[in-house]
């Protein structure tokens, strides 16, 4: 899941805080470190990975992975660089443990999606610290991760903590949308490495409300991404005489009209449980809405999903297959009308979606032969 904003983004601060204190939590050793020193310590390694430019494209990971090895060394963490590319590797290091149990593995991925740099307020790598917030290019997505996980182990060794199991820590490269030199090359190449009965990465969270923690989310399905493109063709000619055939102006059409449609909600074991829950231990004037949009009643069900799209959209998007035009493209002259204009579409699909079907669906809805 991504809920990075494409002209910035922030982490709050105290986030850092509670993912250190549920690690104390879960280690239950009487022994408790300066935290004060640990929050200024975190924060050091968080805006240091953070100014760390691994936009992917390119990549550059190496540079997060060898930032984070030094780190490891000096605690006498044993760590390994691997990779099909060394300029795209990965990092693997493990605590041992007792043993009686099967490891767990918690990660981050260190690369980082594109930038439009004049859309931000502070350079997307300066990690500027403003009212609270830290500003940068990954700040949710996925150095916090990478920092959470890097501090983690650290904790972990420095406390001695007594393990039953072992615990590995990866940072990963390429999860933007070229995970074959990341998880992909992990799994095949290095699977023993990091084979593990649980994983702690970004496909869960916690929610605060007011600064309090209202409940944790636990990923058990992940929506399939997929790409869809439209593409309009029409006559051209010279932009001082409009034309029927305008390949824009038909894209423009059938952009609107995938832009108003939402496809059919379909439940699962994992979002029809989520719901239920979440109507459980919300406030009822919020909890309405949750509990209608499993209504059977068609008008009662829309009433809750048209809310949860204006409100939440979040969760309007886990009802369903989401579909979201993200890139168009047409013209080359102010003066000319283009032959050709076309649009991407982001599909996350339902697992069990049928994507020949689901394409079929998106033609009905365009219904225009240009």
């Amino acid at each position: 899941m991504r809920f990075e904003g494409g002209t910035m983004t922030a982490a709050r601060l105290t986030t850092i805080g509670i993912t250190l204190a549920s690690v104390m939590v879960l280690a239950q050793t009487p022994k408790q470190p300066d935290w004060k020193a640990l929050e200024d310590e975190t924060m050091r390694h968080y805006q240091a990975v953070l100014r760390l430019d691994t936009r992917n494209p390119p990549g550059n990971e190496h540079i997060v992975a060898e930032y984070v090895k030094q780190v490891l060394d000096k605690e006498g963490i044993p760590s390994q660089i691997v990779g099909s590319d060394m300029k795209r590797p990965n990092l693997i290091a493990r605590l041992k443990g007792n043993g009686k149990k099967r490891p767990l593995l918690i990660m981050g991925h260190s690369d980082v999606v594109t930038i439009d740099e004049a859309k931000w307020k502070f350079p997307a790598f300066s990690a500027t610290r403003e009212g609270g917030y830290v500003y940068g290019r990954g700040t949710v997505d996925d150095k916090d991760n990478l920092t959470a996980s890097l501090m983690t182990i650290l904790l972990l060794k420095r406390l001695n903590v007594p393990l039953d199991r072992d615990v590995i820590f990866v940072s990963e490269s390429g999860e933007e949308g070229s995970s074959g030199i990341g998880i992909g090359y992990l799994v095949r190449d290095h699977f023993p490495e990091i084979d593990a009965e649980y994983c702690l990465a970004e496909g869960g969270g916690v929610t605060r409300i007011g600064g309090q923690v209202k409940f944790a989310t636990v990923q058990t399905l992940e929506k399939i991404p997929r790409g869809i493109e439209l593409v309009a063709h029409g006559i051209s000619g010279h932009g001082s005489v409009p034309l029927k055939s305008n390949a824009i102006v038909h894209l423009a059409g059938a952009v609107a009209k995938i832009g108003d449609w939402r496809p059919d909600i379909r439940f699962n074991e994992t979002t029809g449980t989520y719901f239920r829950k979440l109507a459980a231990i919300s406030p009822p004037e919020v909890a309405k809405y949750y509990r209608d949009v499993l209504s059977t009643d068609p008008k009662t069900q829309k009433a809750a999903d048209d809310w949860l799209f204006e409100n939440e959209p979040r969760h309007s998007s886990m009802l369903r297959t989401s579909v979201s035009p993200n890139i168009i493209q047409g013209g080359y002259r102010s003066n000319v009308i283009p032959s050709e204009a076309k649009a991407t579409l982001d599909v996350r699909a339902l697992p069990d979606e049928d994507p020949a079907a689901f394409l079929e669906q998106v033609k009905k809805i365009v219904d225009d032969p240009a």
